[in-house]
């Protein structure tokens, strides 16, 4: 059933959603600051040069005797400088934690495949679960993906230019993927049938921490939620991520502070209009 928002209120008041959920009552980012926190070891690290080296090749990572490193960075954005090393480990290969404006996700280099084997078995994901990943910029989404409808034809909205007020967000968007898009990142497994029709989810999380890590690299990342590994539930805090997840392999992660569980809204577009597949942390506008 099609549901039209108050126009006054809701930037997509044009726009028609079909949702694949039944409704549930609208969730607004809680107030609420989270409660005190374990802090993690501080990694104290010199700054580097600004000039970053460009990765012709990909890299194979070996992790130290040293262990997983840890960067605790403050949510305000001081200490930026901490993340140069982290910056550094992903272009390597390595495979760890960051925040998002929802909740932490596991990343890795987008166009490193033994990075991705990785992060699949850490995880304990299946090789057909297909992976998201995390943009610099609208630019990269029109590059990794067919991009947003323009609204060309005559009483068709125009969902680019609205979804262009809202980003960055707390939105996963699925969106039919371009050839510039690996294979592993939607299918994985040399047996595995590709489907027909490729398509991917794309974020641009409003976060600090995370905008300033995806500005020093040179293309997205792949990311999946970090979850407790026997149950489908959110972890929010980064010393219980590291509990669990460095034995597994984990390289690195970077603490932003605990998290409220309330993940990204996602929204289909690979299909006429636009279809709610889930109801998380929304803004200023309501679906």
């Amino acid at each position: 059933m099609a549901t039209t928002a108050n126009p006054t209120t809701d930037l997509f008041s044009r726009l028609s959603f079909r949702r694949a959920v039944s409704p549930s009552p609208l969730r607004l980012p809680s107030l609420l600051t989270p409660s005190p926190r374990v802090s993690v070891a501080i990694v104290a690290l010199h700054k580097r040069n600004p000039k970053r080296l460009k990765y012709d090749s990909q890299r194979q990572f070996t992790r130290g005797d040293g262990g997983m490193l840890r960067v605790q960075v403050e949510p305000s954005g001081e200490g930026f400088w901490k993340l140069d090393p982290v910056v550094d480990l992903i272009n390597s290969g390595a495979v760890g934690v960051i925040p998002t404006d929802t909740v932490y996700s596991i990343v890795c280099d987008l166009s490193n495949n033994d990075s991705i084997e990785r992060l699949r078995r850490i995880k304990g994901i299946v090789n057909s679960k297909p992976l998201s990943i995390l943009c610099r910029s609208l630019r990269d989404i029109d590059t990794y993906t067919t991009g947003f409808p323009l609204g060309t034809n005559q009483g068709q909205a125009n969902i680019f230019r609205a979804v262009k007020r809202i980003l960055p967000g707390p939105y996963t968007f699925i969106l039919p993927a371009t050839k510039e898009l690996p294979k592993q990142c939607i299918k994985h497994g040399s047996s595995t049938r590709y489907a027909k029709r490729r398509q991917v989810g794309v974020r641009m999380p409003d976060d600090p921490i995370c905008q300033a890590i995806l500005q020093n690299l040179e293309e997205p990342l792949i990311c999946t939620s970090v979850k407790y590994l026997a149950e489908d539930e959110w972890i929010l805090d980064p010393v219980t991520i590291a509990d669990i997840y460095e034995p597994l392999g984990l390289d690195f992660i970077v603490d932003g502070g605990a998290r409220i569980a309330d993940p990204s809204t996602v929204v289909d577009m690979t299909g006429s209009y636009p279809t709610i597949i889930r109801q998380g942390k929304v803004c200023n506008c309501i679906f």
